[in-house]
């Protein structure tokens, strides 16, 4: 990897981090810049504050300045965020292209077509090639952000914050252990409705530290305010991560995105790849406009200590902001449909589930295999179809049951541990079943599958063997257990 101070620094303290020496020299050499008597650094800055990044002298003829800025009537409002000449180029040459990438190069292409402000990053496989091509992209001067290395997942998370706050699109992720090493910092991050976004490219918890895909990582965080899903191929990680973005920061919902892909299979298989124009995107997902930056100019409050009467309303206002995302994310999944011509769910992708008796739920890339398996269980008879889950923060209840409605028995794929829970199983069964205990009519049998731990594969043999099972409680009127554990009975 590039090493990204090959360039010229673009954050606050350039100057000592280009000529850091304390000598004569050094300090003359400071004196020279345009910095040293008051004038506006070298790039118009990007995020909340940029008046006073700009303008940041206190004489008379500073102040005349910020007053005659449109931020200082009103609200404080920004301009697009600056592209460089060389990622102009270098866009306007993919766009239209279709390229085949995997899904951290897909995530990385995203996020500079999103043109995120800040990124911050700590190294941890299977996700670590994101920020890779990220440091790249920067050294090569496409893409015009600051990137922070942080020294763990909690600095990490808490530096994306801090950007955020003051008006940056805040790009982050990790993998594994460092997703719950950052933990604190989710709920920090959602209460104070900062609309970051984590890229995790989902990895097995230790122990057995075996490194393999498994979703347990990413549903720990489930509770903590985000919103949450699961993209199942490298297109879908690229538009998942644009749309995600659209929702967030929309002041209706303003809450952070977990934008997750299956480790491996997903994060280092290759796929096809539409890249779209520059115009698309920046149409599609404006500047983003946080209401309540961290501004001098205007001083606000940011996670003060109250008193605990207070803590319910807001913890209300939270609840009630993931209840609001749900006909966001109908509104801009819609309008990128318009706008990108690619289609999806809203929330539950229904594969041939019309006259389906028995069906499977699964949310991730093994949704790709469970697909071919039903086509195959078709082909012999068996009235199978799947309901794959694209968010699953917030969690689709109604679209579920729309989905499952008139099936007689539902497995769920757990590729998770929720250990000592209801089901002694997996984590998404207890929503699923939750959900569908408010069905109208009569309610389908429901068990779980603990499949794919550990990123073993979902092999075809596997889902043929979970069909079996459920084609037995729809001739029993029950199920056999509440979790069955694939590959270890008969």
């Amino acid at each position: 990897m590039s090493e990204v101070t090959a360039r010229e620094p673009k954050g606050a303290g350039a100057a000592w981090t280009e000529e850091r020496g304390t000598s004569d020299e050094g300090r003359e050499r400071l004196k020279g810049r345009p910095e040293a008597s008051g004038g506006a650094t070298a790039r118009e800055p990007k995020g909340a504050g940029a008046a006073w990044t700009e303008e940041r002298g206190t004489s008379d003829e500073g102040r005349e300045r910020l007053k005659g800025r449109p931020e200082a009537s009103g609200g404080t409002q920004f301009q697009p965020a600056i592209r460089t000449a060389e990622g102009i180029a270098f866009l306007r040459g993919l766009a239209g292209t279709r390229v085949r990438q995997n899904g951290c190069a897909a995530a990385a292409y995203a996020a500079l077509y999103a043109n995120v402000d800040v990124i911050t990053a700590f190294p941890i496989r299977p996700y670590t090639a994101i920020m890779m091509n990220l440091a790249q992209f920067i050294a090569d001067g496409i893409l015009d952000a600051e990137y922070i290395h942080a020294d763990g997942e909690h600095s990490q998370f808490s530096a994306a914050f801090g950007a955020g706050s003051c008006g940056a699109r805040a790009y982050t992720g990790s993998s594994g252990v460092g997703v719950t090493y950052g933990y604190e910092m989710y709920s920090i991050i959602s209460g104070a409705r900062i609309p970051i976004q984590m890229a995790i490219a989902d990895r097995t918890l230790d122990p057995p530290g075996d490194f393999g895909s498994e979703h347990t990582d990413a549903l720990c965080t489930r509770d903590m305010g985000w919103l949450l899903g699961w993209a199942a191929t490298p297109q879908e990680v690229f538009d998942k991560s644009l749309i995600a973005y659209a929702i967030g920061e929309d002041p209706r919902v303003l809450l952070p995105q977990m934008v997750v892909q299956d480790g491996y299979f997903v994060s280092h298989i290759a796929g096809e790849v539409e890249m779209p124009s520059i115009e698309q995107v920046d149409a599609y997902l404006p500047p983003y406009q946080l209401p309540f930056p961290l501004d001098p100019r205007r001083p606000v409050s940011h996670g003060p200590q109250i008193h605990p009467e207070q803590g319910p309303p807001l913890q209300l206002e939270r609840a009630r902001a993931m209840e609001d995302a749900i006909p966001v994310i109908r509104d801009k999944t819609d309008e990128f449909a318009r706008m990108f011509g690619r289609s999806y769910p809203h929330f539950v992708e229904s594969y041939r589930l019309e006259d389906a008796e028995i069906a499977l739920v699964i949310s991730g890339g093994h949704a790709v295999t469970c697909r071919a398996a039903v086509d195959r269980l078709r082909a012999a008879g068996v009235r199978i179809g799947m309901a794959r889950l694209l968010w699953i923060r917030p969690f689709p209840s109604e679209d579920l049951r729309d989905a499952l409605k008139g099936i007689r028995a539902v497995g769920v794929v757990e590729t998770n541990l929720g250990l000592g829970g209801a089901s002694y199983g997996g984590i998404l069964s207890l929503d699923v079943t939750t959900a569908l205990y408010q069905m109208t009519g009569e309610r389908p049998l429901v068990t779980s599958f603990m499949a794919g731990l550990g990123g073993e594969t979902v092999p075809i043999a596997e889902f043929d063997w979970m069909a079996g099972k459920l084609t037995q409680a729809v001739a029993r009127g029950r199920v056999e257990k509440a979790a069955h554990w694939v590959g270890f009975e008969d």
